[in-house]
């Protein structure tokens, strides 16, 4: 019985003439420069993709400064007097700068981890802008006259997941992660002796 379904190999053209258009078609994407169904669902914002943060974590993890050195108690002591300290802070910032980084993203990433509620409330986040994104795309969003751009976009997932990061004590995990990374990368910038070509810096220094 002759039917309008296809079948045998014509069937497994059909699926991958379908599977071209989802990801390979030219015109479909927001941008017009390529990529389609889920791959067009999946555009990021204009100015950012995951090439270019790969790329800047790529640099700060050549940068770092071996942790052993970062961490060895042998080359900690205290500042003689609040000049000194203001010398080692100021230059150990300037040499163990990509370490500070990554110390404070790992207190931003304990801090979520460790806050159930916070992870709830960035999904909720994340999920509002992700579906205002999506629906921006199929049909330009105003309000009030005027078209969501993505600032926009991602103040209004802001505004609706505003309750969820109350009651998830946003505001405290906030200040929490700004003193500890205070405290923890003050503390070793004040405490940690200078590199030798440091001190002769300093040294060279007209007064």
């Amino acid at each position: 019985m002759p039917s309008g379904a296809p079948s045998g190999e014509n069937c497994l053209v059909d699926m991958d003439s379908k599977a071209g258009d989802m990801f390979g078609s030219e015109d479909a994407h927001p941008t017009g420069t390529g990529g389609a169904g889920i791959l067009a669902k999946l555009w990021l914002p204009k100015g950012f993709s995951i090439s270019m943060a790969k790329e800047w974590i790529d640099r700060r993890r050549l940068s770092i400064r071996p942790w052993n050195s970062f961490v060895d108690q042998r080359k900690f002591s205290k500042p003689r007097n609040f000049g000194e300290m203001c010398q080692r802070m100021v230059k150990n910032v300037e040499t163990f700068n990509s370490n500070y980084t990554f110390i404070f993203l790992g207190l931003i990433l304990y801090c979520i981890i460790s806050s159930p509620m916070l992870l709830i409330a960035l999904a909720v986040f994340v999920g509002a802008f992700y579906i205002i994104h999506l629906k921006s795309l199929e049909s330009k969003l105003v309000i009030l006259g005027k078209q969501l751009t993505v600032p926009h976009q991602m103040g209004l997932a802001g505004a609706v997941s505003l309750p969820v990061f109350w009651l998830a004590g946003a505001g405290a995990a906030v200040f929490w992660v700004l003193g500890a990374t205070l405290f923890v990368i003050g503390s070793h910038a004040a405490f940690r002796e200078l590199e030798g070509s440091d001190m002769e810096e300093l040294l060279m220094d007209p007064v």
